[in-house]
């Protein structure tokens, strides 16, 4: 998973909702093309913003409940939480420029 955390229903809350620094989370499944697509970018996010921002992953196969609780209906969706609650919500996948877009305004 590279430097990307996998975030699970037991530590969603210490790793993103308590997180001081704003984490983007990542809801995916193995066998979601447009995830695999932007899995690469999402890590070099993680690489390039590191102490900026956490970034996790969500396999929503695996995490029912967090997946259940944010409304996840298609895949990817990226949320990006800052202070514990939702200020970007990505659907679908995009370029890495149009990511960065979205996600440096809350950085």
């Amino acid at each position: 998973m590279g430097n990307a955390v996998e975030i699970t229903d037991d530590n969603f809350k210490e790793q993103v909702l308590d997180s001081d620094i704003p984490v983007l989370v990542d809801f995916w499944a193995i066998w979601c093309g447009p995830c695999k697509m932007i899995a690469p970018i999402v890590e070099e996010l993680a690489v390039e913003k590191s102490g900026l921002l956490k970034v996790g992953k969500v396999d929503v196969d695996s995490y029912k409940v967090v997946a259940g609780q944010y409304g996840i209906r298609s895949i990817p969706t990226l949320l990006l939480f800052k202070n514990g609650q939702v200020v970007e919500q990505i659907v679908g996948a995009l370029s890495k420029s149009q990511l960065v877009e979205k996600i440096e305004p809350h950085l």
